[in-house]
């Protein structure tokens, strides 16, 4: 009797954990998604300007902010925010525009695309002022992956496509290797010059 009881319990166990697990699939899974591109990445945009872009946690890990960096000396910077309200994932777009597009997101059943698509803004006169309408972010791998946004500026619509790829930090050896070799350079004319201190004068 007492070994059914445990096995009641683990089955009740698990199922509540399978639960739980599917209670995250939504928008919660999406934002750990997203979280797997905290780091650094480079690319070009589709009429080829180079493109930075950087990913990291913030509010102690309940938001994601990613800081975008296209073309050269004029370079535009903009932010965006992602984060959960309920049971939806947002993002929060500030614009180089001057507004702050929110778009909602939906997932593909893989959960590697996941699409953000606008609901309201602030700082917008009207729908027919400029600002951005969707974004979608299709995870490749883990070194690579493409942002789709899409700009509407009255009834025009513009497409950019980023193509990013993760850039790798500089490895422990070869920041741990510079110090070093400047240092033995430095030690020959630390010897000689002691050298030259001990030496006994000439009378």
């Amino acid at each position: 009797m007492r070994s059914i009881r445990v096995c009641l319990s683990l089955l009740l166990l698990l199922q509540f954990n399978a639960t739980a697990a599917w209670a995250k699939s939504s928008a919660e899974r999406s934002l750990d998604q997203l979280k797997t591109l905290i780091g650094s990445w480079s690319g070009k945009s589709s009429d080829g300007k180079p493109v930075h872009l950087s990913f990291r946690n913030t509010g102690a890990g309940s938001a994601l902010l990613s800081e975008f960096v296209v073309g050269g000396p004029k370079s535009e910077e903009m932010i965006s925010v992602f984060h959960l309200d309920g049971d939806s994932l947002l993002v929060t777009h500030y614009c180089s525009a001057g507004n702050q597009p929110r778009m909602k997101a939906t997932a593909s059943p893989d959960g590697k695309t996941i699409s953000f698509d606008f609901f309201d803004a602030t700082n917008l006169v009207d729908s027919d002022s400029g600002h951005m309408r969707s974004v979608v972010i299709a995870l490749l791998d883990a070194h690579h992956h493409t942002e789709t946004w899409t700009f509407i500026h009255h009834g025009k619509v513009t497409k950019q496509v980023f193509d990013l790829w993760r850039r790798a930090s500089p490895s422990r050896s070869t920041v741990e290797r510079a110090p070093a070799q400047g240092l033995l350079m430095a030690l020959p004319l630390n010897r000689t010059s002691r050298t030259k201190e001990s030496s006994p004068r000439k009378l």
